[in-house]
């Protein structure tokens, strides 16, 4: 067992399509549980390069799990 201790929460909003897109690549990847599939995601984004800096600016609604054009999960921090 790991001796990491995770002492500092953060708490997100998300649509129910968002949370359904999380926890359908959860499921795909056979991940224990919805808290490691987001660690893992957020460690594949923060391991990606190739993606744009915030513009000044720009919302926290701005941004989003979903491509607002088809509704499929993006690779991208940003909605396109």
């Amino acid at each position: 067992m790991s001796d990491l201790m995770r002492e500092q929460r953060l708490q997100i909003m998300l649509t129910e399509q968002e949370l359904a897109a999380i926890d359908d690549w959860r499921f795909a990847t056979r991940m224990p549980t919805r808290a490691a599939a987001v660690r893992e995601l957020l460690k594949r984004g923060l391991a990606a390069e190739g993606f744009a800096n915030a513009l000044a600016g720009e919302k926290s609604q701005d941004f989003g799990v979903l491509s607002k054009d088809n509704g499929n999960a993006t690779g991208a921090s940003k909605s396109p």
